[in-house]
């Protein structure tokens, strides 16, 4: 940590003015406890989990969300539980390590201190130390490895393909990965994975036509001379979420009856374990291990959830334990079975988070990700901007860095309006930071980045709003899509989770008058999911906006009211836009 006494005492100020106890002894030094990383091998069967890194191969800032609101039976319960909530539950102490990489408290002040997270030479190096205490440990990848930076879309997903291979991967389940096209994942699979002996696992994924297994629905492994499945389950909502043309042929969804059978199936072979790879979000799993049995735990991705424990789930034949281990490269799920007599009888978990000052960077993951940056390093490194403002994304409605992305639609399209993809990934900047071609590509970077200007009535823009705000809000977690709302500039609104379809949005303003369901405005998105879309790719047109504002300061965070949830709801703190 290259900080001199001056500027620590400084930050340990502020800290202390905002009300949070850093620890001290080992801020100073800009570290965890020396202890941080030494995990008691439990047990004789372990499994190493990470999901949704979104291509981040060096390590980055990725603030957790201040507004994750649950609703019906999810109200104040994991993962819908943020900030002081969050850490009481799970007896995280304040102001701790794990404090700063479980909640968005003081976020900035604690970064400068505990530093940046993920980065896959650091990850890798964390891994094989997990490994050596763990003999046969399996090494989980949950999907959305693929997609979300420059050099992955550059590069057609062959940087994070090699990485991970290099990473030691032993199992994948895929979402993001298939706006690739169902012909490269199909390459990647049948080709790098294959020789690389890495089993792509998705028992939910099934031709259109006739039904068939796309991919294997598991794999079987003997871990310590005791048999063990692998189920896989790919992001149900694929085709709906992303382009369906972009796998014409394949069809998705929950599909619990043929999870039964995967299970059953398993068992009958002789697999004492079961476990689930899932990129369902954490709510459906919670559901899914209600209503299939069999299963000992999810190791669950796609919402982005970074919860310290599993979730002990009741069914009709035992528990089943549901993990979500984050995302951007940021933690790292360690699970320690215990088998006794042919069943689990005892578990540890622990969900650790990678602090690159911690961790050193194992050389040879370093040497690759420096050789398959260097083509693009002018390119990832030209400077937009610089930020005066603090820039994330998470949160159930709006971010700084997609309001920054509203902000230069509508600039530079001349809209009234505009919308941006409740997208839960993109890394955060500090207050001083550059704005980066790099890091503006790890809020954009999709293969369908087209632009959109489009005259809307204002019904039409209430109703896309409602359907956004049902996949969050619904009560039933098989009808969520587990994105966040739509982000929107130039609408004001209020909105109530808890109401049905039709009526959680009220008050809908544009330029501070009542949207008329009638008139016609211009609205400004980007990220369509029809086939055939054209437009500048909205990077250009952030960049380019970039350039010309040199800085950016003061942005207006356009966050509706939410009235409805009453101000004691866990899942909701120090929000800017009003509650009631």
């Amino acid at each position: 940590m290259h900080m001199n006494r001056r500027e620590f005492l400084q930050i340990l100020a502020v800290a202390a003015a905002s009300g949070m106890a850093l620890d001290s002894k080992s801020a100073l030094a800009g570290t965890a406890p020396a202890n941080f990383y030494d995990v008691p091998h439990h047990g004789n069967l372990s499994f190493l989990h990470f999901t949704d890194c979104h291509a981040q191969l060096l390590p980055v800032w990725f603030r957790e969300p201040n507004v994750n609101i649950g609703v019906g039976e999810a109200l104040g319960k994991a993962p819908h539980i943020v900030g002081q909530h969050l850490l009481k539950k799970f007896g995280v102490t304040p102001g701790s390590a794990e404090a700063h990489a479980f909640s968005y408290l003081d976020f900035a002040e604690a970064a400068k201190v505990y530093g940046k997270v993920g980065g896959f030479a650091h990850l890798k190096t964390l891994i094989d130390k997990m490994r050596a205490q763990r003999p046969g440990a399996l090494l989980l990848d949950g999907g959305d490895t693929w997609q979300g930076s420059a050099t992955s879309l550059w590069t057609n997903a062959q940087d994070m393909v090699d990485a991970c291979i290099k990473l030691g991967v032993d199992v994948m389940t895929p979402h993001w990965e298939s706006t690739f096209g169902a012909e490269r994942v199909l390459e990647i699979v049948n080709k790098d994975f294959k020789k690389a002996n890495i089993d792509f696992v998705a028992q939910n994924i099934v031709t259109n036509d006739f039904g068939d297994q796309v991919f294997k629905p598991y794999t079987m492994k003997v871990m310590n001379g005791v048999k063990v499945a692998v189920i896989g389950q790919a992001f149900p909502y694929t085709p709906i979420a992303n382009p369906r043309h972009l796998v014409p042929d394949w069809s998705f969804g929950i599909r619990d009856d043929s999870m039964q059978k995967w299970v059953n199936d398993a068992r009958a072979k002789g697999a004492k374990v079961v476990i689930v790879l899932s990129h369902n979000g954490m709510d459906v799993d919670l559901k899914m291990a209600t209503r299939v049995t069999g299963i000992d735990a999810i190791f669950g991705g796609h919402t982005h959830d970074g919860v310290p424990q599993p979730v002990p789930v009741k069914n009709a034949k035992g528990i089943t334990l549901v993990t979500n281990a984050g995302s951007n490269g940021k933690f790292l799920g360690v699970m320690d079975f215990e088998v006794k007599n042919n069943r689990v009888a005892s578990y540890k978990y622990r969900l650790l988070p990678v602090f690159s000052n911690l961790l050193p960077a194992d050389p040879a993951m370093s040497a690759y990700i420096n050789k398959v940056r260097a083509p693009y390093e002018s390119k990832l490194n030209e400077k937009l901007a610089v930020t005066d403002d603090f820039l994330y994304r998470r949160g159930n409605f709006n971010g700084t860095w997609d309001q920054l992305l509203v902000d230069a639609m509508m600039e530079v399209k001349g809209a009234d309006a505009a919308f941006s993809p409740g997208f839960r990934w993109g890394t955060t900047l500090l207050p001083g930071d550059p704005i980066t071609m790099e890091r503006l590509m790890d809020q954009t970077a999709i293969t369908y980045p087209q632009t959109t200007l489009n005259n809307m009535t204002g019904e039409t823009i209430k109703t896309i709003m409602e359907d956004v705000c049902d996949n969050l809000f619904n009560v039933d977690p098989y009808y969520q899509q587990g994105g966040d709302m739509v982000r929107v500039g130039g609408i004001e609104y209020t909105i109530n989770p808890n109401q049905k379809i039709g009526k959680r949005i009220t008050d809908m303003r544009i330029k501070g008058k009542l949207v008329d369901a009638k008139k016609t405005y211009k609205v400004a998105g980007w990220a369509p999911v029809a086939e055939g879309a054209t437009g500048e790719p909205i990077w250009d047109v952030v960049a380019s906006y970039l350039r010309d504002k040199k800085v950016i300061k003061g942005l207006k965070l356009n966050e509706p009211k939410i009235v409805g949830i009453g101000k004691s709801n866990p899942g909701i703190a120090d929000y800017q836009g009003g509650v009631s």
